[in-house]
Parts: structure tokens; C-alpha cells; sequence
């Protein structure tokens, strides 16, 4: 049940992306929920990988090559999607970041409600 809410208030996050940055397009909610649910993928199965291959580039920008990272995987999840939608680099940079902020908020609000 956990799972499912964290995945539903993921869409809503990406939603809310959407509406507060023009970079980010997503059509619908049922976009949004299967966007949330392939940057959950990418994230889980991608994102290692890709931070063990870029461990010394991100050991010398201490750490802020992780933010690329992030971005490479948000931008690919727009463009294996229809309903998902991102403006470029620069727009899967910004994106991916008030997505992070937006989903650290939903983590931190389901861990005091005891529900993550």
C-alpha cells in the first residue's frame, strides 16, 4: 500500500513539475503516473551503474555531477514516453532537481505519518 501512494503522489509531483516549470510537459495524469513509475525504474536500476562508471568524475566535482546524472535519467524517461515531455538538458537539469526537492518533501511527510 506504501508503494502505491509514494507512486501516486510521485505523479502528482511530476504534475505539479509541469506546472510550475515550462520545461516540463506532462499531458495527463495517467502520463504522469507511468512517467513516475519509469523515472522510479531508471532511478532504481540505471542510476547506480551510471554513478559507479562516473565515480571519479563525480569525486572531483564533489558530488555535483550527480545532478547530471539525475538529469540524463529524467530526460531519457521524457524520451521514451508520449505524455512526458522535456525541453532539453537544461530543462531535464531544473526538472529533475524540483523533482528531487518535491519527492524529499513527500519522503519526509510519509515518514512522520509513519507510512515510508
Amino acid at each position: 500500500m506504501r508503494l502505491i501512494l509514494r507512486w501516486v503522489l510521485a505523479a502528482c509531483a511530476l504534475l505539479l513539475v509541469a506546472w510550475l516549470y515550462g520545461g516540463v510537459e506532462v499531458r495527463s495524469f495517467p502520463s504522469a503516473l507511468i512517467a513516475a513509475a519509469v523515472i522510479g525504474l531508471f532511478y532504481m536500476l540505471l542510476r547506480p551503474v551510471l554513478v559507479l562508471l562516473t565515480l571519479p568524475v563525480t569525486l572531483v566535482t564533489f558530488g555535483l555531477f550527480l545532478f547530471v546524472i539525475n538529469a540524463l535519467l529524467f530526460w531519457a524517461a521524457a524520451s521514451v514516453l508520449d505524455g512526458f515531455y522535456v525541453a532539453g538538458f537544461w530543462a531535464a537539469m531544473l526538472g529533475s532537481i524540483i523533482y528531487s526537492v518535491i519527492m524529499l518533501v513527500v519522503d519526509a511527510a510519509l515518514r512522520s505519518l509513519r507510512l515510508g
